[in-house]
């Protein structure tokens, strides 16, 4: 499961909380601090999502330090704790791909887009030649629907968590993530087709 982790095992989740209040509250020092808490977690995600990528000159360091750029220049709403930290950066993720994405289709770039493998990697349901472009797109229409489907679809296709560290990262049973999963492949499997 994805935790906020540090080689300090004094470090609660309440200190994390307390810092992550600091840090939105203006205190630079406190953002220092929760990076060398979360920093770690964060560069493995990358990792993993990178890691379906051919071609790629992104390397783990590089997209987390641009999704976090982007999560400060933005002023995101308030960030109640680690948890939530998680899921921004999953939003934050995702959009960097899809605007990457975006730039790489167009003909000022070189003109299509690559097959991602990471589509097979995480058994979605669609093929390896899906725009992700539409895929975005499917998943706004799922989030004005179920937003905790989209969360899910979020968190499993973008960041690559497995259902256990879903199910950690939003507070849920195992077999809620299961059931909602396959209901979210199910509606994107429709919604795609169509």
């Amino acid at each position: 499961m994805i935790a906020l982790t540090t080689p300090d095992p004094t470090v609660t989740a309440d200190d994390t909380t307390a810092l992550i209040q600091r840090w939105q509250s203006g205190d630079a020092a406190a953002f220092d601090q929760l990076l060398s808490l979360i920093y770690a977690d964060l560069r493995a995600i990358a990792r993993r999502q990178l890691r379906g990528e051919r071609a790629t000159t992104l390397q783990p360091t590089a997209l987390v330090n641009d999704v976090l750029l982007r999560m400060i220049e933005r002023g995101a709403a308030p960030i109640t704790d680690g948890t939530h930290f998680f899921k921004v950066a999953a939003r934050a993720m995702r959009h960097f791909l899809v605007d990457r994405a975006r730039r790489a289709s167009t003909e000022k770039h070189g003109g299509q887009l690559e097959r991602l493998e990471l589509l097979e990697v995480m058994e979605l349901p669609m093929s390896a030649d899906t725009d992700v472009q539409r895929l975005d797109a499917a998943l706004v229409d799922l989030e004005a629907i179920e937003p905790a489907l989209a969360r899910i679809v979020e968190l499993r296709y973008f960041v690559g968590l497995t259902v256990r560290e879903v199910a950690g990262v939003l507070g849920v049973d195992e077999s809620t993530v299961y059931r909602d999963w396959a209901l979210a492949r199910v509606w994107l499997r429709e919604h795609l087709a169509s």
